[in-house]
């Protein structure tokens, strides 16, 4: 089975298919969530679907349940091969979460679902769905706590072309053959991942005791974050760190808002490649992450939530700092020392961060576990690259096929 490109004609999609509105596509259904205070609702063996637990295309499970009493009194019911989509959330300012049901579920308020009517599959809806993500993440309005809200009207109004179901098939079979191989890229990800963890957890369980992380800084230093349009900096241009430029062991540059403003630049702020990053504001699950700038990144400054870490190069590897922050017991340390009322956003101090216990392990071995980790990791990279190219062949080849610009070709 191969893909063959044809001439696009004068329609969006070729003729013998139907053009068909999302609100003719199949039945709409909302949910709901059961009453929280009653107890015979919840811990039953229905799995109850949010927007928390959507994060694969294949929906087969929730951390929380409800009893089919439950299910009958404020949530309802669809059965395996339901189309459901986040319609309100957090996650609606940058994604559209959407998945297929592989087995009877509840679902919440923030979901809809789509049961597609006979002659359409359930997964071709969705991808077409997904493909639309761009037009549908541009109808999502803010609401007054912040969130983001669907206009299911507008939502309704969309189009989708749809070929013959064999055609569906083919299309659907043709994503799944770049999802196998992506998966299986992505399972040797984890092994190395899996290897890298085991290194350090060795070293941290062999190491002969525990220091205050204080005792490698020669010092702690904070940015400040001036008024900045939130859009990343361009060519030439100044910018201030977003939280999330910190990743768990890396550094993600594009993470920024532009400072315009000649005023509100210090160079003594500068982020340079080799500094040791941390988050003192971010979630519960967040604040507190680690990464050393391993790529020049230009013109951008510490933030006011972005802490650099200055180690006392005579005893301690920025980069063994950053395997020791991201290791579990150190994660568990900074998550009970952080403070703040709410679980959106908490704090980290810098005298909390000199406390924090990390393994006291001598520079000669940092710099072997460093290098064991360093080599494991660019063998990631390189993978990483690979899933990469695969994703944005796959997108380029599933969007012509469900224009119709290019066709399965069967033979």
């Amino acid at each position: 089975m191969g893909v063959e490109a044809v001439k696009p004609g004068r329609h969006s999609w070729p003729e013998e298919w139907q053009r068909v509105s999302l609100a003719d596509a199949g039945r709409w259904m909302s949910g709901g969530t059961p009453s929280t205070s009653n107890e015979a609702y919840w811990d039953g063996e229905i799995p109850w679907i949010s927007g928390a637990s959507m994060k694969h295309l294949r929906i087969t499970d929730s951390e929380r349940r409800v009893t089919r009493l439950g299910a009958e009194n404020g949530s309802r019911l669809v059965d395996k091969g339901a189309v459901l989509f986040i319609v309100r959330g957090m996650s609606l300012k940058s994604e559209f979460r959407i998945g297929v049901t592989q087995r009877e579920v509840a679902f919440g308020q923030d979901c809809k679902a789509l049961v597609p009517d006979d002659g359409i599959d359930p997964y071709y809806l969705a991808y077409a769905m997904r493909v639309l993500t761009p037009t549908i993440l541009s109808m999502v309005e803010e609401t007054s706590h912040g969130t983001g809200r669907l206009d299911t009207n507008r939502l309704n109004a969309l189009e989708i072309g749809v070929p013959p179901l064999p055609e569906q098939r083919d299309i659907v079979a043709a994503h799944e053959a770049f999802e196998r191989r992506i998966g299986a890229l992505e399972r040797e990800l984890g092994k190395l991942r899996t290897v890298e963890n085991a290194i350090v957890a060795g070293v941290m369980a062999e190491s002969g005791g525990r220091i205050e992380l204080g005792r490698w800084l020669s010092s702690i230093e904070a940015g400040k974050s001036p008024m900045a349009e939130d859009t990343p900096a361009g060519d030439g241009e100044w910018g201030v760190l977003k939280v999330s430029a910190v990743q768990p062991g890396w550094f993600k540059a594009i993470e920024n808002k532009v400072v315009r403003e000649a005023e509100f630049i210090n160079a003594r702020y500068r982020v340079c490649v080799g500094d040791l990053l941390m988050t003192r504001a971010n979630t519960e699950e967040l604040v507190g992450l680690a990464c050393v700038v391993r790529e020049r990144a230009e013109r951008l400054m510490l933030s006011d939530k972005t802490l650099r870490l200055v180690p006392d190069t005579g005893v301690a590897e920025a980069e063994f700092i950053e395997l020791a922050l991201l290791s579990p017991s150190v994660r568990s340390q900074v998550r009970s020392r952080a403070t703040g009322t709410s679980a959106s956003m908490k704090n980290i101090g810098q005298s909390a961060v000199r406390q924090l216990m990390v393994p006291d392990v001598p520079k000669a071995i940092q710099r072997k576990v460093v290098a064991a980790v360093s080599a494991s990791r660019k063998r990631s990279q390189g993978i990483q690259r690979q899933i990469a190219k695969l994703k944005q062949v796959q997108q380029g080849v599933v969007e012509d096929l469900l224009s119709g610009r290019s066709r399965v070709n069967r033979t």
